[in-house]
């Protein structure tokens, strides 16, 4: 039966390049002949360590394809001339690009869904405009209006494509049939994206992309191959490493789509299943939970050295037992340095930790960080006035035990706002005080650690918070090398979700490995052999250490169903604020001394210990002012006053074990990444320009002195 998806798709001979262009995933697989090639020995070619040879005549099956690597022209006021440089980019090539709105118009729905990338991320949901009204059923689209295409599905036997219009802020779904014809734009996209993020995403097929510069990641080292009258502005033709199959190998070749060779498809009158049938691990985990266990053999082994992937080599035949999901912490260095590496570390790890000080930039922040199981002890590192009397003002050095959000009564222009703030107790030399401040305070403030215990993984997820710093103070003795152990500090950033296949060797099944299933290049063919059925083989889970690329991709796709955190609060404005209902417990039984915490001989102590901490912030000071200049986090540095001296004092001789705190720099890259965060939420709030790079701008509306 012919694909439907492969509408459109040449019979008449054509270059690889022209064709692989024009083809859609959907469509695979494809059975092309070889019509013509140019080679200087016969048809050899060798490519990514595969020889294989392409004769006149000759049948493979084209299994995938992916971009990789991207011919970049110069563009002067968004048009590529033919005298153009270019360039050939990596898709690791670093900068944060906008997409400039292709000015060729599409025909059709159809042409829409046969060119344009539509998925499940925000990175899948193109948006266009019609220049003519589309009248439906029960609503009309209007000319110009932003169409937002969500997914493509079958709607009473008939393709059509689900899609949103926002109207007053209230969103309207509908569908569009594939047949739907008219003239139809794509909107302009003010959204910044990496090379790579473009080249999966934002390039139509048949059509190159043109993007402008919108940041350089300065902390990747890169070749300098733009050149120097470079206006920001670039054209992109993709070109594709293509999966292929041939009847006379069991391996997979892969060849670039500019190869000078002609193509002819020739699936329809062809046998796909002479062929082999290669499968990833999505297309195993797709399968139902009955068809496990299974044997299979690796095509295409994963890339990587440490365990347990230098096992599964080329060739080797496995038993896939089943598959499932398990939590897994995602956790990073804490560094400051590009080197910092990330993890993602199974719920069975075996090793404890033990607490590292937290840094928060807002008071909002510290609400967020407060647990039910201790109150959190702070002390601050950056000076703070309060505009309004009846909130405190901060200094460098104060202290404050965090108790919980409520609301406070202002005067602002003269009438009574009702804003949040966060109730602490300030921890004074001798007494303490009751204290309200304001959830858009900007200041910065470093965590008071008093708590010695050691803790599993799963205690450090159920009792607090995340994200949440520790440093390994037993390390895991059921793995050979625990490369967490060696770490300076780590920071558990969040706990996400992830699929897995369990996979032994067929040779050696008394041991399994969980194999992730979407961060696993590899590729099995099944076979026909059965299971032996037997005790089930011990789980070997390990510490999996992730690129900088698959750490932004966990962040940024596997936790798109979480919902954010609220947006912090803004400065009171003389528009009336919404009305929240003030809590019937008073101030005073609020900040009452706490309870299963310390007891008040404790406190001194708390004071002096938050003293140490400051003086080693202190210490630190022209480190900060380095890095501050060097990069562009916006963070404050402490300021050099008296009444820092003033609070140190000489606890070390009190305290048995030394507190080894550090203070961490978030880098250029983190930065980006929260930015992108935010992004990803919407673009309510905009960034100023000092503080936009921390993704931490709270504030919209400027207070008066």
């Amino acid at each position: 039966m012919p694909n439907p998806h492969a509408t459109g798709l040449q019979t008449m001979a054509s270059t690889l390049e022209k064709f692989i262009h024009s083809l859609d995933l959907r469509a695979l697989p494809r059975v092309l002949q070889i019509q013509s090639g140019i080679y200087c020995q016969g048809s050899v070619y060798e490519m990514f360590g595969n020889e294989c040879s392409l004769s006149t005549g000759e049948v493979i099956k084209v299994i995938g394809f992916k971009i990789n690597k991207l011919i970049a022209s110069i563009c002067e006021k968004n048009e590529v001339s033919q005298f153009s440089d270019k360039v050939e980019l990596p898709l690791s090539f670093p900068g944060l690009y906008k997409i400039v709105a292709d000015k060729t118009p599409y025909a059709s729905i159809e042409e829409i869904v046969r060119k344009v990338s539509i998925g499940p991320t925000r990175f899948g949901h193109p948006c266009f405009y019609s220049t003519k009204d589309i009248n439906l059923a029960n609503l009309t689209i209007k000319h110009d209006e932003q169409i937002t295409f969500n997914s493509v599905e079958e709607v009473h036997g008939t393709m059509a494509v689900n899609c949103v219009v926002v109207r007053n802020n209230q969103p309207h779904s509908f569908t569009l049939p594939l047949s739907q014809e008219g003239e139809f734009y794509e909107c302009e996209d003010d959204q910044i994206y990496t090379l790579k993020e473009i080249a999966e995403w934002k390039i139509p097929k048949c059509r190159n992309r043109i993007v402008k510069l919108a940041n350089t990641l300065h902390m990747w080292e890169s070749s300098n191959r733009l050149p120097e009258n470079f206006n920001g502005c670039l054209s992109l033709m993709p070109i594709y490493k293509v999966q292929a199959v041939m009847k006379s190998r069991k391996d997979i070749i892969h060849i670039l789509s500019d190869l000078d060779v002609e193509v002819k498809d020739v699936t329809d009158c062809y046998d796909i299943s002479s062929f082999l049938q290669p499968l990833s691990l999505e297309d195993i985990f797709e399968r139902t939970s009955k068809e496990f266990p299974m044997v299979a053999e690796i095509v295409e082994g994963p890339s990587g050295s440490q365990k347990p992937y230098n096992l599964l080599s080329t060739g080797k035949e496995i038993v896939i037992h089943k598959k499932d999901q398990a939590a897994r912490v995602l956790a990073s260095e804490m560094r400051s340095d590009p080197s910092k590496r990330h993890y993602l570390i199974p719920m069975s790890y075996k090793g404890k930790f033990k607490r590292r000080p937290r840094e928060f930039p807002t008071a909002y922040d510290l609400e967020i960080a407060k647990s039910e199981k201790e109150h959190l002890h702070v002390v601050a590192t950056k000076a703070f006035t309060s505009p309004h009397k009846e909130l405190c003002s901060v200094s460098v050095g104060d202290q404050f035990l965090v108790q919980q959000c409520q609301t406070s009564e202002v005067l602002y222009e003269g009438r009574k706002n009702l804003i949040d703030a966060l109730a602490c107790e300030q921890i004074l030399s001798d007494s303490y005080k009751k204290v309200l401040l304001p959830m858009y305070m900007e200041g910065g403030f470093v965590e008071v650690i008093h708590d010695k215990k050691q803790y599993h993984l799963s205690e450090i997820c159920k009792e607090f918070h995340l994200p949440f710093n520790v440093k390994v103070s037993v390390r895991d003795l059921s793995i050979e090398k625990d490369v967490l152990a060696a770490a300076p500090g780590l920071q558990f950033e969040e706990e996400i979700t992830d699929s897995y296949l369990l996979i032994s060797s067929a040779s050696s099944p008394e041991e399994s490995w969980e194999i992730p299933v979407y961060r696993s290049d590899m590729l099995v063919h099944l076979l026909s052999k059965d299971v032996q059925t037997v005790v089930p083989p011990v789980t070997r889970t390990t510490v999996e250490e992730i690129s900088k690329e698959e750490y932004y991709m966990l962040r940024r796709y596997e936790n798109l169903t979480f919902h954010p955190p609220p947006r912090p609060p803004k400065k009171p404005t003389a528009a009336p604020p919404p009305s929240f209902a003030v809590p019937k417990q008073g101030v005073s039984d609020v900040l009452r001394a706490p309870k299963n915490f310390y007891t008040d001989t404790t406190r001194k102590l708390c004071s002096d210990q938050a003293a140490d901490v400051l003086g080693l912030q202190v210490s630190c000071q022209n480190d900060l002012v380095h890095h501050e200049n060097k990069d562009m986090t916006g963070k404050a540095t402490l300021e050099k006053t008296t009444v820092t001296k003033g609070l140190a004092r000489n606890y070390e001789a009190e305290e048995e074990e030394e507190h080894d705190y550090s203070y961490i720099d978030e880098n250029i890259i983190e930065n980006i990444r929260k930015v992108f965060h935010d992004t990803s939420i919407g673009n309510e709030h905009s960034l100023s320009k000092k503080e936009g790079i921390k993704g931490k701008a709270y504030f919209q509306e400027a207070m008066p002195a």
